[in-house]
């Protein structure tokens, strides 16, 4: 790290007030320690990929993306395929990556990591998806990507209360899609690693995970799932059965769950969905939190195509676990 761009969004959490103070702080540290550094504030939640490209136009060799997943996501799209480095400093609502990574939630000691962190190539996700005008489009992932339930709960996400209330209204909005969600089904082709012919099945929800560690309640939630992976650990929920769902997460919570018929653990090179002959249920997808669009959709790894900052452990995974 020589020449930084520390993109953060002043919006991000539950307490932006503490936002100038913190970043203050994050700015002495790294000057301290000899690192050539500028703060750049985000104009509105699409404006991080711009101004990321922009800082590596001008010279920055590490992007600081200071924030939530959300923020991180942004940043990304414009760092896939390029070799400046992306450091996480995590002060949003949700701080997955960081937590997969081992980054601190204090700033301060979040910084001291990064510049003891090593760069490191890694693939990532993409998915694409069709936007609110038809058309195809695509997007980078690190964290995971959703197609049903999870997708919907996004979409009912109010940014200022979510900004007030922060996981409480997580826990409010997901008892609200639990309770009222219909699970309609959609079709999902998998192709998985070492077979060609994809397997075809009817599924209610869909999460395609890169990380082993979500913190906090869902810190073990798909087992084998690494940054490292050059393939997608996906679980299928094949049923519409709320009470399923409902055992299976409050497993998950005590760190119990296992994978079954109905709720399948599946290793995947790709895996591609779309509605189901005559249904109008107009599916969401999400990626890294963020609501995309709707169906159809295919989800698929890119090789070693970013560039990130992560302390050791997290290097100790194997690639392909």
């Amino acid at each position: 790290m020589r020449q930084v761009a520390l993109i953060y969004n002043p919006a991000s959490g539950q307490h932006p007030e503490r936002r100038a103070a913190q970043i203050a702080k994050i700015l002495a540290a790294l000057r301290n320690a000899g690192v050539e550094v500028k703060a750049i504030a985000t104009k509105s939640p699409e404006s991080a990929g711009m101004e990321a490209l922009e800082a590596v136009r001008q010279g920055c060799d590490t992007i600081l993306a200071c924030g939530g997943d959300g923020t991180v996501h942004e940043v990304m799209q414009s760092l896939v395929g390029g070799s400046t480095a992306l450091g996480v400093i995590p002060m949003g609502t949700a701080n997955a990556l960081a937590a997969d990574l081992g980054v601190p939630a204090s700033p301060e000691k979040a910084v001291r990591m990064l510049l003891g962190a090593v760069p490191a190539q890694v693939p990532v996700g993409r998915v694409f998806y069709r936007d609110s005008r038809g058309k195809t489009r695509s997007r980078y992932f690190i964290v995971a990507a959703g197609i049903g339930a999870d997708a919907l709960f996004i979409s009912r996400l109010d940014a200022k209360l979510k900004q007030r209330f922060g996981y409480a209204l997580y826990c409010v909005e997901a008892f609200r899609v639990w309770a009222t969600h219909s699970f309609p089904m959609f079709a999902a082709s998998f192709v998985e690693s070492g077979c060609e012919t994809p397997r075809v099945e009817e599924v209610s929800q869909l999460l395609a995970v890169r990380i082993s560690n979500f913190g906090g309640l869902l810190h073990n939630l798909v087992p084998g799932a690494a940054l490292g992976n050059n393939h997608l650990r996906v679980i299928a929920f094949k049923t519409r059965n709320r009470m399923r769902y409902l055992r299976f997460m409050a497993a998950v919570l005590f760190g119990k769950h296992t994978f079954s018929r109905t709720v399948e653990l599946v290793k995947a090179v790709s895996v591609e969905c779309r509605d189901l002959d005559g249904s109008e249920a107009g599916l969401y997808v999400e990626a890294d939190g963020e609501l995309l669009g709707t169906l159809p959709v295919r989800i698929e790894v890119v090789p070693q195509a970013l560039t990130l900052l992560m302390p050791p452990k997290p290097l100790g995974r194997r690639p392909g676990a």
